[in-house]
C-alpha cells in the first residue's frame, strides 16, 4: 500500500494574476483528502512585468536560457512563492517539517510543443532553500522528451476526483472536467481506460486582453460586460475555423496562439460577448473526442465565474442531453483545483507514477517526471 503524504501545490497560471496554493494528503492514487487552500495575488506592476517578459521569451530556443529580464523575474517570482508558502503555513499552524513535498509549477512564458520546448520560470533549488521543504518542479519536460505536448498535466488528478462523482450524474458515461484559465483545457474521464485530455482554445486570456485594451479593466467580472453585448457571428466563425481546431488531440496551446485580430473593431460589450461564445463553443467541440457522449461537464478555474460563458456552455451541452455544473456543486474547489493537482502530481513523481499518458499529451508511453530539489 502506497504511503500517504502531505503535499502542497503551487500554481501560477496563464492568467498571471497570482499564486494559488493548496494542501492535499494523498497516496498519489485514489486516496485524496483535500485540505486548506489560499491565493496570493500579484500586484498590477509585477503582472505587467511578467506580461512584458513574454516578448523576450519568444527569442528562446533552449529551456535554460533566460534572456533580458527573465532571470530577474524568475528569482523574484520564486521568492514570492516562498513567501506565499510561509504565510500559508503560518496561517494554518503547520510547520514546514510536517510537509513532505511541494509541487511547484512556476510561470509558463513559452510553450512550443512542435519544437519540444516549454519554459516555466521558477527556481526549484532556490524554493527548497527558502521553504526548507523538498520541491518537485519542471514536471512538463520529461513528457516532451518522450514525444508529448507537455500539457495538460492535470488529468491524473481529474481522474482521481472523477471517482467521487455520484453515479446518478455520470450515468456510466464520460465525465468532462473543464479548466477555464487563460487557456481552456479538458479532461475526458471515460468509464474505462486512460483519461483523454487537451487544450480546447482561448479561456479568459482574450477576454481579459480585450476589456483591458478597450476599458482599462483587468477582467470582465462575472461576465457582466459580455452580458450587455451582442455576438458578432462572423468573428466567432473566424476563430473557430482556425487550423488548431482541425488538429486531433492531444494538442496544446501557447498563450499567444490566439489574438484579438479575428475580433476586429467591435464595441466593448460586443467583443466580450463574442469572446465568451468562442470560449464556450471551443470547449464544447471537445465532446466529439469522447468515446461516448459526455453526461456531465464540471467547470473549474476562474472562467467558471463568468456567467455568460456558463450560460453558453449550459445551453450547448443541453443539446446533447448533458448537464453543466461548477466544481463547487460537487464539493470540489474550482479555484484551488490546479494547485491541488500539482500537490498530487508531486506525490506521484516521488513514487515514479505516470503523470501523463499517450491519450493526454501524445507521449509515446506513460511518463513520470519532475526534478526533485532539497531531498531530506
Amino acid at each position: 500500500m502506497a504511503a500517504i503524504r502531505r503535499a502542497i501545490g503551487l500554481m501560477s497560471g496563464t492568467s498571471m494574476d497570482g499564486i494559488d496554493i493548496a494542501l492535499v494528503e494523498t497516496d498519489g492514487g485514489g486516496d485524496v483528502v483535500r485540505g486548506p487552500s489560499g491565493f496570493t495575488p500579484y500586484e498590477t506592476a509585477f503582472r505587467r512585468r511578467i506580461e512584458a517578459s513574454l516578448s523576450e521569451a519568444k527569442a528562446m530556443h533552449r529551456r535554460d536560457e533566460r534572456p533580458g529580464m527573465l532571470a530577474q523575474i524568475e528569482e523574484e517570482l520564486t521568492r514570492r512563492h516562498g513567501n506565499a508558502v510561509r504565510q500559508f503555513l503560518s496561517g494554518q499552524n503547520i510547520e514546514a517539517k510536517d510537509v513532505d513535498i511541494i509541487g511547484f509549477h512556476g510561470q509558463t512564458v513559452l510553450h512550443r510543443p512542435s519544437e519540444g520546448l516549454t519554459v516555466q520560470l521558477g527556481n526549484g533549488e532556490l524554493l527548497a532553500k527558502v521553504t526548507g521543504i523538498p520541491i518537485v518542479y519542471d514536471m512538463r519536460a520529461n513528457d516532451m522528451v518522450h514525444g508529448g505536448q507537455g500539457a495538460p498535466l492535470v488529468p491524473a488528478y481529474h481522474s482521481a476526483l472523477a471517482r467521487h462523482v455520484p453515479a446518478e450524474l455520470s450515468h456510466g458515461r464520460p465525465v468532462v472536467f473543464v479548466n477555464i484559465g487563460g487557456i481552456s483545457n479538458v479532461t475526458i474521464v471515460p468509464s474505462k481506460g486512460d483519461p483523454i485530455a487537451f487544450d480546447t482554445g482561448p479561456g479568459n486570456t482574450l477576454i481579459d486582453q480585450w476589456v483591458e485594451d478597450r476599458a482599462g479593466i483587468a477582467y470582465d467580472a462575472g461576465g457582466a460586460i459580455a452580458s450587455e453585448g451582442e455576438i458578432v457571428g462572423a468573428a466567432v466563425t473566424r476563430y473557430l475555423t482556425k487550423p488548431f481546431f482541425n488538429l486531433r488531440p492531444p494538442k496544446s496551446l501557447d498563450r499567444n496562439d490566439f489574438t484579438l485580430e479575428e475580433l476586429g473593431n467591435a464595441e466593448l460589450a460586443d467583443g466580450a460577448r463574442t469572446l465568451a461564445r468562442v470560449t464556450a463553443d471551443a470547449i464544447l467541440k471537445a465532446g466529439a473526442y469522447a468515446p461516448e457522449t459526455p453526461s456531465l461537464w464540471i467547470i473549474c478555474g476562474g472562467g467558471r465565474k463568468n456567467a455568460t460563458i456558463l450560460k453558453d456552455l449550459a445551453e450547448g451541452a443541453r443539446l446533447s442531453g448533458a448537464k453543466v455544473v461548477v466544481a463547487e456543486d460537487l464539493g470540489f474547489n474550482g479555484d484551488s483545483m490546479e494547485a491541488e493537482a500539482w500537490a498530487y502530481l508531486a506525490v506521484r513523481a516521488l513514487d515514479g507514477l505516470p503523470l501523463t499518458w499517450p491519450t493526454t499529451t501524445g507521449c509515446k508511453v506513460p511518463v513520470s517526471g519532475g526534478v526533485i530539489a532539497g531531498r531530506r
